[in-house]
């Protein structure tokens, strides 16, 4: 430890910190604008100069070590830092445009605050001002005006560090110095948003936001995302009862500062212009709307009378992942007044092995922050970047630091980050995996095989903190119990944890109240297989969600279904009554991470319309069925709701385990068969409405057929310009048009088809074989 003094206060640091750190620790503020707490220093702005006893000139308190003794003193004790401070404001506003009334930072601007207490009321410059041409760099990110640009380089240094892709970089020098994209590229980085929090000026905005409202307008809520199993902690704004802009909220042990442009973005899907504004009731194939006391007789009615004459075994429900505890436990408590204990959230999973193989609750078996000090980490089924884009951030820092990350998928994506990765079709994962298992005891140091550098990883005695990890394709495999039982053995020999990455918001949510196939009830899968007579929906597009899209239109289109969805043309085609209830944002309610985190949050906006949360719906249906003897219909508010849950979630705490044992038998190749993929922003209802985001590259992918490069080539679609490969992809007698491309990351024979798309809705099954012909 380091004793120095700051204005005259003593304090302690660590060897090697900064006079910032110090500053920061005694409570005082130096102004500054290319400073962050997680990026690297550049000390280019010189904004946060300080006076220390001795020197000759200001020094940087951003870039200045400590050192015993040190005597500093701020702009508040030092004249000659104030000085410096204004004078290097003057230099910053030499060229900068006086467009603040119209500027979409004002109101929040480090500068323009800044100026305010370092600034001069008048600018002794008098030349003309600099202008720098507007970029185009897509649909998330504007970069219109980037005159008011500093050159702080902190969306730079976020791109390099964090994001793991340089996308833009400073060309030319003195004012000419502009920050742009390379050779007119567009901004790709599933991170991207974060660079709009970073700018301290209004240079880089938020294309979606751009103009459509003040700061000063904006109400501020905290919730929760509901988009992926991390629960990221958002902070969301409102303007006139509409979300106008979603940012992070700091929680270092989830989603640190940042947040993912899904989070950013999906937003603006809560804003369509087919949200169900009340009941509706299908009667002779015509739509009619209707009174909830209509709707509500008319699902009891139609129910009773067909569970009379079926029996109570043919009624089942298939809920979203991203529905809260609330609602899940509301659901359940319906089926199983109603006598059914068929509910699911698990659409895709196919294997029908795996519910009772699995002996507790899939979670994370190490804490979020544990990624970022990983030694060795073998992921299976998962594609990092588009399913879980901050924990991929956090194995950066820790491929920084050599450690070991190896990746068998079926296609071998830029990670961004050093790996071994071995790409090969669904069918081969397990011959894979036990190829890995007899690697472990005996490995050839010369071999580079990815089984033999995964097995020495694996083993090295020096390697302490080691993961198994299991993505959502494993989960949803056909041998998805024989998978979990190779790995959990490969885990339990290599000491490493054993780890499953939830699909959805509140999967470990829908486990601990027991919304999932278990103790004999049909799985989603099963359910649709084996069509039940009446359907209860919530949340669900099983179109785009289910793991067999046409096998779930066909069993919905011959039953009753009864759809608790906010948007109309979520269920249209199929269901019988829409009962309008509302998206995350316009409800309280509970998630758990994919860690076991639970978050509780309010809602940030009211109900749009006569739209009710669902767990208020859900009861009201439990009363109209009589089952009003049942305590969990006689909740009044959200807290009699959770004086129910929250026992249950913390006894669920403790069944929390990745454990499966069965017996495995691989199996040959398919020949040609499908990737397993979900498309990045087809996850959720939400996310697919979010208009924005289906205009990036990483959503374009999903519309088109990838095709591995041996089938590509086979197919002699090679002579083709690029947007003239048409091929047709049949799969289970159903057949889809599509344009093909090139996707050499792909395994071979691997048909890149990516679930929760158009095209993926059209055909059956998200792994099976599928055949492919030139159009």
């Amino acid at each position: 430890m380091v004793e120095m003094q700051i204005d005259g206060v003593k304090v302690e640091m660590p060897e090697g910190s900064m006079v910032m750190d110090a500053v920061k620790k005694v409570g005082k503020y130096v102004p500054h604008f290319c400073y962050h707490k997680k990026l690297s220093i550049a000390a280019s702005c010189r904004m946060c100069l300080v006076e220390v006893e001795k020197a000759l000139k200001p020094l940087p308190a951003c870039a200045t070590p400590v050192t015993p003794g040190m005597v500093v003193r701020t702009q508040v004790e030092s004249t000659k830092a104030a000085t410096a401070q204004k004078d290097v404001m003057e230099f910053l506003l030499l060229n900068h445009p006086l467009d603040c009334p119209i500027c979409d930072q004002g109101g929040e601007c480090q500068l323009q605050d800044l100026a305010v207490g370092y600034g001069k009321s008048s600018s002794r410059y008098q030349e003309e001002k600099r202008t720098v041409q507007a970029k185009e760099v897509g649909p998330l990110i504007s970069m219109e005006e980037m005159a008011r640009c500093i050159h702080c380089t902190r969306c730079v240094r976020f791109g390099q560090e964090v994001a793991g892709v340089m996308e833009l970089g400073m060309l030319g020098r003195g004012e000419h110095a502009e920050i742009t994209t390379f050779v007119g590229n567009t901004v790709n980085s599933e991170l991207s948003g974060n660079m709009i929090d970073l700018c301290p000026v209004g240079a880089i905005t938020s294309k979606p936001y751009r103009y459509s409202a003040r700061n000063w307008e904006l109400s501020r809520r905290k919730t929760v995302s509901a988009h992926d199993s991390l629960g990221s902690n958002l902070i969301v704004q409102v303007k006139d009862n509409q979300v106008k802009r979603v940012l992070p909220l700091e929680n270092v042990d989830v989603n640190d500062c940042w947040i993912s442009d899904r989070d950013r973005f999906a937003y603006e899907g809560l804003h369509t212009q087919d949200r169900v504004s009340q009941p509706m009731i299908k009667r002779d194939g015509q739509w009619h709307n209707a009174s909830w006391e209509d709707a509500f007789a008319y699902v009891v009615e139609q129910v009773k009378t067909i569970k009379g004459r079926v029996g109570a075994d043919k009624l089942g429900a298939l809920a979203s992942n991203a529905s809260t505890v609330e609602e899940l436990y509301m659901l359940k408590a319906l089926m199983n007044g109603l006598g059914s204990s068929h509910i699911d959230v698990n659409l895709r999973q196919s294997d029908a092995a795996l519910p009772s193989a699995l002996t507790g609750t899939p979670c994370l078996a190490m804490p979020i922050t544990a990624f970022n000090d990983l030694h060795v980490g073998l992921f299976v089924g998962t594609d990092l970047r588009e399913e879980h884009p901050l924990l991929t951030a956090r194995l950066r820092q820790a491929a920084k630091r050599n450690a070991k990350i190896n990746v068998l998928s079926a296609h071998a994506g830029d990670l961004l980050m050093v790996a071994n990765q071995k790409a090969t079709a669904p069918s081969q994962w397990l011959k894979e995996l036990l190829a890995v298992e007899v690697a472990l005891s005996s490995s050839d140091a010369g071999d580079k095989s990815f089984t033999a550098q995964t097995a020495r990883a694996l083993t090295d005695a020096r390697a302490k903190n080691k993961s198994v990890v299991v993505g959502s394709a494993v989960m949803n495999h056909p041998q998805a119990a024989q998978l979990l039982t190779v790995l959990n053995r490969i885990a339990a020999t290599t000491g490493a944890t054993l780890s499953i990455l939830a699909e959805g918001a509140n999967t470990l949510g829908a486990y601990a109240v027991g919304a999932v196939a278990k103790n004999g009830s049909l799985n989603a899968m099963q359910m649709l297989a084996e069509p039940r007579d009446v359907y209860f929906l919530l949340n669900v597009e099983p179109q785009f969600e289910a793991g067999n899209p046409a096998q779930a239109a066909r069993a919905l289109a011959n039953s009753f279904v009864v759809a608790m969805n906010a948007n109309f043309s979520a269920v249209a085609d199929y269901a019988d009554v829409i009962l309008p209830v509302t998206p995350f944002t316009e409800t309280a309610g509970t998630f758990v991470n994919t860690e076991g985190r639970v978050q509780a949050f309010n809602p940030v906006t009211k109900p749009f319309a006569q739209s009710r949360p669902a767990w208020k719906v859900l009861r009201v249906l439990g009363e109209q069925f009589g089952l009003s003897n049942d305590k969990s219909f006689a909740a009044n508010d959200i807290a009699d709701v959770r004086g129910l849950t929250d026992a249950i979630l913390l006894n669920g705490a403790a069944g929390r385990s990745n454990t499966v044992s069965v017996e495995v038998n691989p199996i040959e190749s398919l020949g040609l068969e499908r990737s397993g993929r979900v498309a990045a922003y087809g996850a959720d209802a939400i996310t697919r409405r979010a208009q924005s985001l289906q205009k990036t590259e990483w959503a374009q992918s999903a519309s088109v057929v990838g095709l591995s490069t041996n089938v590509y080539i086979s197919l002699g679609l090679q002579d083709l310009a690029e947007d003239s490969a048409w091929v047709i992809v049949t799969q289970d007698g159903l057949k889809v048009k599509a344009q093909a491309v090139l996707r050499s990351d792909l395994g071979d024979n691997v048909v890149d088809i990516q679930q929760g798309s158009t095209l993926a809705a059209q055909l059956g099954s998200q792994f099976g074989s599928v055949s492919v012909e030139r159009a």
